[in-house]
């Protein structure tokens, strides 16, 4: 196969099949959409190729039959129905000011009326969007296309500043009430966003909107799987480890039979030939982590988070709960469902190693002042782990811990609890790339955390006294034969009982020894 070019950044679906870019074709969803139904919501992270998949709908709908030329849709559609369109994008722009909403809004309709040839002016944007559809169907006798592209960034940027969050969610409340309104001019419409408000929000007077968020057969329409690698980037793998990638930028999943990589992170992979964070650095919204921080997040917990489908889009200003939040954004996925009183419930967890290490960095950061997040790289920690040298991986951590003054621990509101020292090290070793598992369960009961070496285990266990140690947690290691579970690796197995003094703000005992 011919290599082709790397279409990074590029989301103009004319521009990507004109210029012969690699494209993966998605447009199978696009006719499962028209045949299935009219209005439609789709929410997905940031840069998994929303925007594209919004282009190709458009240049779909108006009917630019060379475009599709040798993709899934072209012999099942009706070239001679060219339909207008009317596309609202709210990618661009600065939202903290009351009038940008309205202000972006009105030049996009008129672009389109410039683009369309039919002028209608005047009006509030509400009231400009209904006469636009309205005008558009009478004259052109369709009806029309409604796309929305990033509906809720105006409220996502204003996160941190609750009065111009809630000023935009209820202009556009308002605003998209305009498609239900005008459904008799709308042949389909189409909303794409990271976030999904809920219902009694901003979607209230957009009600008849099918969410296919959750739905496994379009739980790839964005993201690549493994069959679109091989079909369409071979000319790129032969310079890869497969399992590498995999272990890096696969695991997403929306409920369907077959996890997706992430568009971004896999082209700048093939463009830069790195294993990096892509895709994250790119892709974190700023109010992310302070909202983590605020809400004095248990670190390991993000191993071990459940949620119903209307918790994952419980989502709305002033009341953002952290598993909707890092699931919609893009940092935790589904790993496993099961059935509970007639209901779906969802487990959570990490979809592959870029977001696992790249957010508890973040973490990290935010759990300590930025002085003794500096010293503590942490790269620094998984050698000694690996090596076996648990002195000084205790060293290491100490001067850590004896960097943050006592005036941090006083005022920070996550210090006073006692998962504020086992997040530490738990987002250090995640962080550092190491294969662990927080509070994995055995018949035994449950270890804090288990790490997996490459040359053997590392079993930890997290207690936190008021001022000595006492040997309690390397006790409890030993006592509760939490061991047993990894005696089949047949590789070494290494107990670490690990005690923090409430008193003296650092850890007091780092037990090792030998499973028994």
């Amino acid at each position: 196969m011919t290599r082709r070019r790397l279409p990074i950044g590029i989301q103009t679906f004319r521009e990507i099949r004109e210029d012969e870019c690699y494209y993966v074709d998605k447009t199978a969803y696009a006719l499962r959409l028209v045949d299935q139904g009219k209005h439609f919501f789709l929410s997905r992270p940031r840069r998994f190729g929303k925007s594209l998949f919004l282009d190709t709908l458009k240049e779909l709908f108006e009917a630019n039959e060379p475009l599709f030329r040798g993709l899934a849709i072209h012999d099942r559609w009706d070239w001679s129905a060219r339909r207008p369109v009317v596309r609202l994008s709210f990618g661009g722009g600065n939202y903290s000011d009351p009038e940008a909403v309205g202000t972006r809004i009105q030049e996009k309709l008129a672009a389109t009326e410039r683009r369309t040839g039919i002028p209608v002016g005047g009006g509030s944007p509400a009231g400009r969007f209904a006469d636009l559809i309205e005008v558009l169907h009478r004259e052109t006798g369709r009806r029309v296309v409604v796309l929305v592209d990033e509906y809720d960034k105006p409220i996502l940027d204003v996160l941190g500043d609750p009065d111009a969050a809630r000023a935009n969610r209820d202009f556009l409340r308002g605003f998209y009430g305009v498609v239900k309104d005008s459904d008799a001019h709308i042949r389909f419409s189409f909303f794409t966003g990271v976030s999904k408000f809920t219902k009694v929000s901003l979607f209230s007077e957009l009600n008849n909107l099918r969410d296919i968020t959750l739905s496994p057969p379009f739980s790839s329409i964005c993201g690549y799987t493994e069959a679109d690698l091989d079909a369409v980037f071979a000319p790129e793998l032969p310079n890869f480890d497969r399992e590498r990638i995999r272990d890096w930028y696969n695991g997403y999943s929306w409920r369907g039979a077959e996890r997706v990589y992430n568009p971004y992170d896999i082209l700048l992979l093939f463009a830069t030939g790195d294993f990096d964070i892509h895709w994250f650095e790119t892709a974190t919204p700023s109010f992310l982590v302070e909202i983590l921080r605020r809400r004095e997040l248990f670190a390991p917990s993000l191993e071990t988070m459940f949620g119903t489908s209307e918790l994952l889009s419980s989502f709305d200003v002033g009341r953002i709960e952290p598993e909707a939040l890092l699931f919609q954004t893009g940092y935790l996925t589904i790993i496993g469902e099961e059935e509970l009183a007639g209901r779906p419930h969802f487990q959570l967890g990490y979809p592959n190693r870029e977001v696992r290490q790249s957010l508890n960095e973040y973490l990290l950061r935010a759990m300590s002042p930025r002085d003794a997040g500096r010293d503590a790289p942490a790269g620094r920690l998984a050698p000694l782990l690996e090596s076996g040298d648990f002195r000084g991986a205790e060293k290491l951590l100490r001067a850590f811990f004896d960097a943050i003054p006592y005036e941090w621990h006083t005022r920070n509101d996550l210090a006073r609890f006692e998962g504020y020292y086992p997040s530490v090290f738990y987002s250090w070793c995640a962080a550092s790339g190491l294969d662990l598992v927080a509070e994995e369960s055995s018949r035994r009961g449950r270890v804090d955390l288990a790490i997996r070496l490459s040359r053997s285990v590392v079993l930890v266990e997290f207690k936190v006294v008021d001022r000595e140690a006492d040997g309690s947690a390397l006790r409890q290691l030993k006592e509760r034969g939490y061991a047993g579970k990894y005696r089949a690796s047949g590789h070494p197995i290494h107990l670490v009982g690990v005690e923090f003094s409430r008193a003296r703000r650092n850890i007091v005992a780092f037990d090792v020894a030998p499973a028994g």
